[in-house]
């Protein structure tokens, strides 16, 4: 029977069928080393083929559900696992676009890792847009460097929304229901991510118009935020699990964002405004860094091209020389 994976622990995988019924599913040992590198073999938004048996030992008398394929994806979000026995962790599958939760203060999200977030999204051919959350906490200087990182991020072609999840409200005063971004998702299936804290499960509640996910406060030591999410899962927007094509992904929080399967005269290809600018350089195998005619510096240093994208891609450069995981 056909389903779709809604929700990952781990260990079990909740499965959501065609017919409307559920069941918690698990995966055999042999499934788990057919040649995947993955942490999670079987990632949250996967189409599956589950088979089910009469248990055995302490499952008998009961039915199991199992995994027995996944189907064909059509893209995924994917990055470098912080546990070195596996290759890489597969974030969400099959999704129409990721909204990256970006706050400037309680934490503070870096423009690296904004740039990360959206190369892998450019590499995996995924839409993305990103949503500044806690807004109102913001000083007069703060709102000045928002609305700057948003006229960057807006002139690449990449959506920005302002909000306060915390108070149900974004910019302009209106219910999050009534305002803009409530119709972003609309008719997708959206991933949710940023780093631990920023207010992902907020949103995400203010979102459904109920508390689905547990929330958590800003530790005043670090601020940074104390993982109150610890496993992925997808929520159907209000009529979205009859017609199956409103959902949202709630994914822990994560630290860092390392880079799998980037080439170095590739990564160039991930940052729009970098790809543009360098087919004007005299070398075509130029990686813009110190070579002779190269036009991507000629930008950096003219302030066409904003010098904390290019210090980005240096970073992401530097991790394929010294293969690093940030």
């Amino acid at each position: 029977m056909k389903g779709l994976v809604i929700k990952s622990t781990g260990t079990s995988y909740g499965v959501h069928f065609e017919d409307g019924t559920k069941a918690d599913c698990h995966v055999k040992g042999n499934f788990r080393i057919r040649g995947i590198r993955s942490t999670n073999p079987v990632a949250i938004g996967d189409y599956v083929e589950v088979k089910t048996e009469n248990g055995s030992g302490k499952s008998e008398g009961e039915l199991v559900h199992w995994i027995t394929e996944v189907y064909e994806r059509k893209n995924y979000i994917i990055r470098r696992s912080t546990n070195l026995s596996y290759a890489s962790h597969i974030l969400a599958a099959n999704v129409d676009m990721a909204a990256l939760i970006v706050t400037l203060r309680h934490p503070e999200t870096s423009t690296t890792f904004i740039d990360r977030f959206l190369a892998t999204c450019e590499a995996y051919r995924v839409p993305a847009c990103l949503i500044f959350n806690k807004v109102d906490l913001l000083d007069d200087e703060e709102q000045a460097a928002l609305e700057t990182l948003r006229l960057l991020y807006e002139s690449l072609g990449y959506p920005t929304y302002a909000i306060s999840a915390l108070t149900l409200a974004s910019t302009s005063d209106n219910p999050i229901g009534q305002s803009p971004i409530a119709s972003i998702f609309d008719g997708k299936v959206t991933l949710l991510s940023g780093n631990s804290g920023v207010g992902k499960s907020t949103l995400l509640n203010a979102i459904l118009g109920k508390d689905v996910a547990r929330t958590g406060a800003i530790s005043t030591a670090h601020h940074k935020g104390m993982h109150t999410t610890t496993f992925s899962e997808m929520y159907p927007l209000s009529g979205g699990e009859s017609r199956g094509d409103s959902w949202i992904i709630d994914t822990p929080g994560i630290k860092g964002f390392g880079m799998l399967d980037m080439e170095r005269g590739e990564m160039g290809h991930y940052f729009r405004e970098i790809f543009a600018v360098g087919r004007e350089c005299r070398y075509s195998d130029c990686v813009h860094m110190n070579e002779p005619g190269c036009a991507v510096n000629k930008a950096v240093i003219e302030g066409r091209i904003a010098m904390s994208r290019y210090e980005s891609y240096l970073s992401m450069l530097d991790d394929i020389e010294e293969n690093k995981y940030r």
